[in-house]
């Protein structure tokens, strides 16, 4: 009897939020959540988590670590709009008010295997300087509803930006039954282990 053939394929992500870099920042913590098209469905996992808060190393390097885990599978039936995470950091100002020290996405890795990414980071400005004096008066910084329109291009060339520190992402990535359905994720091997080459 022949196996019938698969009709999905899975994408099994699981690594961590690893450390941040925002020089002027200390005691901040990461929220992330995954973004995906509407033929991806998530299987296994949390979608979504929030971090402890961290402070920064007390050597030279001044890294805030949070090896925060990450562990989703999703299912789906074609790559458009493959899994993006999306990740927003808060901190308290010179209020105690938690306000966002950054966003940022990057999409999944592509290919099976170990990935590492550093994600630059930004936050929305104020347009003018009486709503920057004001929303730092009232504590009141701006940011997004929603953290996903990240992921997203539409209205994002009206929103002005400023760069802010970085995030280091560690994914592992296995996929499974694309080959089957005619998807190709990287080199196969087909040699198997290498043997010595042996004079004759």
């Amino acid at each position: 009897m022949a196996a019938a053939s698969p009709s999905v394929f899975l994408l099994m992500v699981n690594g961590q939020v690893e450390s941040a870099q925002f020089p002027e920042y200390d005691d901040l913590y990461c929220k992330y959540c995954f973004v995906y098209g509407q033929d991806w469905a998530p299987t296994a996992g949390l979608e979504e988590g929030i971090s402890q808060i961290t402070s920064k190393s007390q050597d030279v390097r001044r890294v805030l670590v949070w090896n925060f885990p990450i562990d989703v599978t999703f299912k789906s039936t074609n790559p458009y709009g493959w899994p993006q995470i999306v990740l927003s950091v808060y901190g308290p100002d010179v209020f105690g008010n938690d306000v966002v020290r950054g966003y940022g996405a990057v999409h999944v890795p592509f290919s099976p295997g170990r990935h590492k990414r550093t994600i630059p980071m930004f936050v929305p400005e104020s347009t003018s300087k009486l709503q920057k004096f004001t929303s730092w008066f009232m504590g009141r910084r701006p940011e997004y509803t929603d953290p996903k329109v990240v992921a997203q291009g539409e209205g994002r060339e009206v929103t002005r930006v400023r760069s802010q520190g970085f995030v280091t992402l560690l994914f592992n990535v296995v996929t499974k039954d694309m080959r089957k359905l005619g998807y190709d994720t990287g080199p196969v091997d087909t040699q198997g282990p290498s043997l010595p080459d042996i004079p004759w």
